[in-house]
C-alpha cells in the first residue's frame, strides 16, 4: 500500500503489464479508478475477460471507474459533450488555453473517495498512457504536477497505489516525453521495464523485463535491486525466465 509503480516500455508494447495489473487489482477486491488513453473500453474488457475478469460487471457494481479517453476526446472536439454544467470533462484542457490537469485530477479524486469506496480494500489509480497526455497538448510540468498529486491523494492520503505506464526511446527527439519518464523513474517505489530485443524478433522470446525495486528512496546510500528477465507473451498469460534459458536457446 502507499507504493508509486512505473510501467515502462522502450522498442517494445508494455500494455500487458497493464493488463496484469488491472486485472490483479480487481480479482484482489480493490477500487480502481482507470484512466484509459490508449484503447477503447470493448478492447480492454476482451482481454481481461480472457485473464478471467468481468470489466462490464465491475463497472456495474462500482468496483470499476473507466474513463474512456478516447471517447471523451472527441465528445470535446465535436462539440458532444454530454457533462453536466457543473461536472466538466476530466479532459477539459484540451477546449482551453492551458494545459492544467486539475479537473482529471478532481475526475481521480473524487472517484477513489466516493461514499461507496469503503466497501472495498484499497484504491488504485492506473494510467494507461501518460505519454498520450502530452500528445494531446498538456504540457510536461502539468504532466508532472498531476501525479504529484495524485501520489499525495491515492499514496498518502488513502493508502491505495497509484500505476502508470509511459513509452520511452534511447534516440527519442521528444524531450518533452522523455523529461518526464526520467522524473518518473526518480518518484517510483517499483519500475517495470520492458524492452524489446537488441538482436531483433525472436518467436520465443518477446523482449526482456527489467524490476527495480528503488531501496534508495527508503535508506540513503543504498543500491537499487535490479533483476531482468526474458518473457514471452501467450494467449492468457506471460512466461517468465532467466536470459539464455528460452526455447530458442535450450
Amino acid at each position: 500500500q502507499g507504493k508509486f509503480t512505473l510501467l515502462r516500455d522502450t522498442r517494445t508494447d508494455g500494455s500487458f503489464l497493464v493488463h496484469h495489473f488491472l486485472s490483479f487489482y480487481l480479482r484482489a477486491g480493490c477500487k480502481v479508478c482507470f484512466v484509459a488513453l490508449l484503447q477503447s473500453f470493448s478492447h480492454y474488457n476482451i482481454v481481461a475477460q480472457k485473464l478471467g475478469v468481468n470489466l462490464t460487471a465491475a463497472k456495474e457494481r462500482g468496483q470499476l471507474v473507466f474513463l474512456e479517453g478516447l471517447k471523451s476526446c472527441l465528445d470535446l472536439v465535436f462539440g458532444e459533450d454530454e457533462e453536466q454544467p457543473g461536472q466538466p470533462s476530466p479532459l477539459q484542457f484540451l477546449s482551453e488555453s492551458t494545459s492544467d490537469l486539475r479537473a482529471l485530477f478532481d475526475f481521480v479524486r473524487v472517484s477513489l473517495t466516493a461514499p461507496d469506496s469503503d466497501a472495498w480494500k484499497g484504491p488504485v489509480l492506473l494510467v494507461d498512457d501518460l505519454s498520450v497526455l502530452l500528445s494531446l497538448g498538456a504540457a510536461p510540468v502539468a504532466v508532472l504536477d498531476f501525479i504529484h498529486y495524485c501520489r499525495v491523494c491515492v499514496c498518502s492520503q488513502l493508502q491505495g497505489n497509484v500505476v502508470v505506464l509511459v513509452h520511452s526511446s534511447e534516440d527519442s527527439e521528444d524531450e518533452e516525453n522523455e523529461l518526464v519518464v526520467n522524473s518518473l523513474c526518480h518518484h517510483s517505489d517499483l519500475i517495470l521495464w520492458a524492452e524489446g530485443l537488441a538482436t531483433g524478433f525472436c518467436k520465443d522470446v518477446h523482449g526482456q523485463i527489467k524490476i527495480i525495486q528503488r531501496v534508495s528512496l527508503q535508506q540513503a546510500g543504498e543500491q537499487d535491486l535490479v533483476q531482468i528477465y526474458q518473457y514471452k507473451i501467450q494467449d492468457r498469460n506471460v512466461t517468465f525466465f532467466a536470459r539464455g534459458l528460452s526455447a530458442a536457446v535450450l
